[in-house]
């Protein structure tokens, strides 16, 4: 990341956005069961949320500062932070019951390597397991944020085909001003998805 996305990422300002927007919408109405994995939780504003609403968490993240930093900055708290690329992640199948990933996506260097990372999601969820999250759209203001630093933003319209190549099920893509939500399961008996779709 850049300097700027560096300092947004740590600062109140995009603390009190995540408590009171992104949670509450990303996470509405769903009640996670134990064992998740946080895919690029960067410097871990996330994860501070995480830690105090869930019992068992860990993270999975590629820069090896940002991950030694936030693995010293929660030390001794319920969350484990392994040094990993989530394109190839270092798990067995069928570990967790959910995947989230917060505005993480488009810091993924090439649609192909995202779709590995869909494909890994899958691989180390459980059956009936859920991956969701949200990521921002492209825009013009996106672009000057990210400005020497990695920007590939997914198209929310084309999600659901990716997600399904991918093997998901009940998957579903909102969109409001600028980001997108996703929510998807990898198949186990029936269930439904609850967000609206785009198709």
């Amino acid at each position: 990341m850049n300097r700027l996305h560096q300092w947004y990422c740590r600062s109140e300002r995009w603390k009190r956005r995540l408590e009171s927007d992104v949670f509450p919408w990303v996470l509405d109405r769903l009640h996670l069961d134990a064992e998740i994995l946080e895919i690029g939780p960067g410097p871990g504003l996330t994860t501070d949320w995480l830690q105090r609403h869930y019992k068992d968490i860990t993270c999975l993240e590629v820069d090896p500062l940002l991950a030694r930093s936030l693995r010293q900055r929660i030390a001794n708290a319920n969350v484990n932070v392994q040094l990993g690329d989530a394109t190839d992640m270092p798990f067995p199948e069928a570990q967790f019951s959910a995947v989230l990933s917060f505005t993480m996506l488009h810091h993924v260097p090439s649609s192909q390597l995202q779709d590995r990372l869909f494909a890994e999601a899958y691989r180390v969820l459980k059956p009936g397991g859920v991956f969701l999250g949200v990521d921002s759209t492209w825009s013009l203001r996106m672009w000057a944020f990210h400005l020497r630093d990695t920007l590939v933003t997914v198209d929310p319209s084309k999600l659901s085909a990716r997600l399904e190549a991918a093997n998901f099920t009940d998957v579903a893509i909102e969109s409001k001003r600028g980001r997108f939500r996703f929510f998807a399961r990898r198949p186990a008996g029936h269930s439904n998805s609850p967000y609206r779709s785009l198709e």
